[in-house]
């Protein structure tokens, strides 16, 4: 329970956080572009919309088309032969079922082969669909051991894919209803698949007299390839481009992912010189010219903050100095609507040299929240805590005030006083947000953070 006294602080605290929440909402940028990538549109509720809904075909040339993925659901393309079409990943559940109807639809009835760019769940979803429908699967050798890998740690990912990208059922926050629920948060893991025809580095497809190349391009993952048409002068590149600096780490936990495997693989595409390039996610890159701008901008991105990493490790800085200085020159900017600059340096840090940060006290098991209850007795209890976290709120110092309600719910777990502060801290942070995967993670805390108020 708060005090009168500090009651009353508390209210006055609150009321400029409420105005410090609105001048957050309002400084919000709009989708602009910039550079000639555009960039990614601001996290909304839209965001968490049904992936089934508002689909539509683009034909980008003859022969060449693809359905756009919405809502973590990525592109299903398909290159028309006379064979039959070649499917070019498969999108997630329930977004296959709408994506394989539209299409069948539209007359593709017969598949040759399924392509798949990687083992992610949200591009394997409807290889039983297609298998229906005739087709082959095709993927690069390692997709196998990634599967096994996603399986071994289907708990794991099943939680943490519901948070980041807030499946309903999840306990998300903006998370409407959609069939499937933790079902669906399943669905992105490793689903039971064995490929047809697999390759080491590259393999050459004749499908009804369309020469197809198949390029073992890790990045994202492991078993990451490129498929390109050399008749198109098309190169369908998966998750290793899209409108963001990419995850070099994502925040759902993955394996290692070596910025030089992405800047080989990105060479390796603009070799090709493609006129047109389909990423899985988002709309296709028109014009010779305009691919090797886009792809030679993100190539020398990751370039950039690899190096700085190194030359501030070399220089004896350790890595929360390095995420806060490394900055993209504006040459490079290629946004972080999806992937952060912050979270790939720590990615690149701690995949070279591990977790250890040179503190000894680092080396035990006792952590903060060994001694959060004696800091909270000696900030004065957990109405202090709470309301000196108010106080960061209203002073636009919201990841503080996170930090401070951390401590406080460490120490004293369950406090109202803190919850109501971290709530605070929390809904500044949403509203003030532009990327997609750290938005699902505000939403979670902030339905967690609610939840333990009504408990």
């Amino acid at each position: 329970m708060v005090v009168p006294a500090l009651g009353l602080q508390m209210r006055k605290i609150v009321g400029l956080a409420t105005m410090v929440l609105a001048s957050c909402q309002a400084m919000a940028p709009v989708e602009a572009q910039q550079g000639g990538v555009v960039a990614p549109p601001l996290p909304s509720s839209m965001d968490f919309a049904d992936p089934t809904q508002n689909l539509a075909i683009t034909t980008v040339a003859p022969g060449l088309r693809y359905v756009l993925g919405r809502n973590v659901s990525s592109n299903t393309i398909v290159l028309d032969t006379q064979a039959g079409a070649v499917i070019i990943d498969t999108s997630r559940p329930p977004a296959s079922r709408a994506h394989f109807d539209l299409l069948q639809k539209a007359g593709v009835t017969k598949a040759a082969y399924v392509i798949l760019t990687h083992g992610h769940g949200d591009h394997t979803g409807g290889v039983a669909l297609w298998k229906g429908a005739g087709a082959k699967v095709v993927a690069q050798e390692s997709l196998g051991e990634f599967l096994d890998y996603q399986r071994m740690l289907a708990g794991f990912f099943g939680r943490r894919n519901a948070a980041q990208f807030q499946f309903a059922g999840s306990g998300g926050a903006a998370a409407p209803a959609q069939p499937g629920g933790q079902a669906a948060a399943a669905q992105l893991n490793a689903p039971s698949i064995v490929p047809d025809i697999t390759f080491r580095d590259t393999l050459d497809l004749d499908v009804g007299g369309v020469k197809l190349q198949l390029i073992s391009t890790p990045g994202e993952t492991p078993d990451h390839l490129t498929v390109w048409s050399p008749s198109l002068k098309a190169a369908f590149v998966g998750d290793n481009f899209y409108e963001s600096f990419p995850n070099m780490y994502t925040l759902r936990g993955t394996r290692p992912r070596w910025p030089m495997d992405y800047i080989n693989s990105l060479n390796k595409v603009l070799a090709l010189e493609p006129e047109i390039v389909i990423p899985s996610h988002g709309p296709a890159i028109v014009g010779r010219e305009n691919v090797r701008a886009q792809f030679t901008r993100m190539r020398d991105a990751i370039g950039y903050v690899h190096d700085a990493v190194l030359k501030g490790m070399n220089e004896g800085k350790d890595v929360h100095t390095l995420m806060r200085e490394i900055k993209l020159p504006p040459a490079l900017d290629v946004g972080e609507g999806y992937g952060k600059i912050s979270w790939s340096v720590r990615g690149i840090y701690e995949n070279y040299v591990g977790w250890f940060d040179g503190d000894p006290a680092s080396m035990f098991p006792e952590g903060r929240s060994s001694v959060s209850d004696s800091l909270v007795r000696l900030a004065g209890g957990p109405v202090a805590v709470a309301g000196e976290a108010m106080k960061l709120v209203g002073e636009g110092k919201l990841v503080e005030a996170l930090h401070m309600t951390s401590i406080g719910l460490e120490g004293v777990p369950g406090d109202k006083d803190v919850l109501r502060a971290r709530v605070a801290a929390f809904e500044a942070l949403v509203k003030a947000s532009t990327n997609r995967n750290e938005l699902g993670w505000l939403n979670q805390g902030l339905a967690e953070a609610k939840k333990g108020l009504q408990q």
